[in-house]
C-alpha cells in the first residue's frame, strides 16, 4: 500500500504475491458489482480528480446586466418601462404583478408566477403586434384584472371580440372572473431614444 494512503471503504491490498484490490478477498464481492475502491494520499491527491480547475476569487462588482436595454447610438426607441433598469422598481417604476403571495408566510408564489407567464404568452399571442407596453397583471380577492395598452392595428369590432375571448376563456381556465381593462394608442409612446 502506498505509505499514508486511505482506502475509502474497503481495507488496503495485501502486499503478499503481489496480488492486486480485485483480487483481495474484501474487494471480490464489490469487484463483480462495478465497484472499486480509490487510494487518496495527501500528496498525490490531484490524480484523483478527472479535471484539474483552480478556484478564483475577485472582489465584488455589483455590474448586473439583466433586464436592461442596451445604449447604442441614440437612433433606438425606448418606453418608459425599458428606459430604466430594474433596481429604479418601486422608486421610478411599478410591479408588472401584484399579488400577496410574496409577503412574509404566504403560500402559492410559484403558481401565480407560472400563471402569470402563461397569460402574458396567451395574450401576446392573441393580440399579435398590438401591444404597446407590458402587460399589468393584479390580483384583488378572487378577481383577476388585466392591464394592457394596445395599438390602433385591428379596427374595433375584432378588438371587442378578442376582449371577451380573453375574458371568457380566462375565466374558464382559473375559474375566478378576469377583467382586461384596454387602452388603445394609434401608435407606440416613445419615451426616449438610446
Amino acid at each position: 500500500p502506498l505509505p499514508g494512503a486511505v482506502w475509502f471503504g474497503l481495507a488496503p491490498p495485501s502486499p503478499l504475491c503481489g496480488r492486486s484490490l480485485a483480487h483481495s478477498k474484501m474487494a471480490a464481492p464489490l469487484w463483480g458489482r462495478g465497484l472499486t475502491a480509490a487510494p487518496w494520499t495527501r500528496g498525490a491527491f490531484s490524480w484523483f480528480l478527472p479535471c484539474r480547475r483552480a478556484i478564483q476569487t475577485t472582489a465584488v462588482c455589483h455590474k448586473n446586466r439583466a433586464a436592461r436595454v442596451r445604449v447604442g447610438k441614440g437612433d433606438k426607441p425606448v418606453t418608459y418601462e425599458q428606459a430604466h433598469p430594474p433596481h429604479y422598481i418601486a422608486h421610478r417604476k411599478g410591479w408588472l404583478s401584484l399579488h400577496t403571495s410574496n409577503l412574509d408566510g404566504e403560500g402559492g408564489a410559484a403558481e401565480c408566477t407560472v400563471e402569470d407567464v402563461f397569460i402574458r404568452k396567451f395574450i401576446y399571442g392573441t393580440f399579435h403586434g398590438c401591444l404597446a407596453n407590458e402587460i399589468v397583471l393584479k390580483r384583488r380577492a378572487n378577481v383577476l384584472v388585466v392591464c394592457a395598452v394596445f395599438l390602433q392595428r385591428l379596427p374595433p369590432y375584432k378588438f371587442y371580440f378578442l376582449v371577451g375571448y380573453t375574458e371568457t376563456l380566462l375565466s374558464f381556465l382559473y375559474k375566478c372572473p378576469v377583467r382586461l381593462e384596454v387602452q388603445t394608442l394609434p401608435e407606440r409612446v416613445i419615451y426616449k431614444y438610446l
